[in-house]
């Protein structure tokens, strides 16, 4: 849930105005918001490379709460090698970790299995389950035993859509 209060004001007034509940509004709202691009100088020019853990630039133009949320999240699960400390429990927190894992992966690639859990593994042990969660998500597809990053922006049930950040789509359209 949005932790901004004056947001949540707004997205209540949108439901007030328009008949719509909660979810509905709060996507509506968030599809409005500006995503950066390349051209405006927006975009991380090496994703998942960042030496501190600082906020990427793609984030630059998300609210402050998501912002520092996102920051604190990183802080607390990535040691300065990358390594993952734990993988979250709670499914916002989760979700910080999976986008900053799956900035590890080149868009348009295919990969083995076998090469994702070399990835995934350097980040943790439990690389099956990282690997699970990205295609849970639809970050990732497979089939036949490869894994590629989606193409195509998922469609999300009403429930995932409250558990994902509105940063989740600023940094899929960062990696178009």
């Amino acid at each position: 849930m949005t932790s901004d209060a004056d947001f949540k004001k707004l997205v209540r007034t949108r439901m007030q105005r328009t008949g719509e509940s909660y979810t509905q509004a709060r996507a509506a709202m968030l599809a409005h918001s500006p995503v950066p691009t390349a051209s405006s100088g927006g975009v991380d020019p090496s994703p998942g490379t960042r030496q501190n853990n600082d906020v990427p630039s793609w984030m630059a133009g998300a609210d402050r709460a998501s912002r520092d949320f996102y920051a604190r999240t990183v802080r607390a699960s990535f040691d300065r090698d990358g390594r993952l400390h734990r993988i979250p429990g709670k499914r916002r927190a989760k979700v910080v970790v999976l986008l900053e894992l799956l900035q590890r992966f080149e868009r348009g690639r295919a990969y083995a299995e076998r090469e994702v859990n070399q990835i995934l593994g350097a980040a943790h042990p439990d690389f099956a389950t990282l690997r699970r969660e990205l295609v849970d998500y639809r970050w990732m597809q497979r089939h036949d035993g490869q894994y590629w990053v989606s193409e195509e922006w998922p469609v999300w049930s009403e429930t995932i859509a409250q558990e994902v950040e509105p940063f989740e789509s600023r940094w899929f359209m960062h990696l178009r």
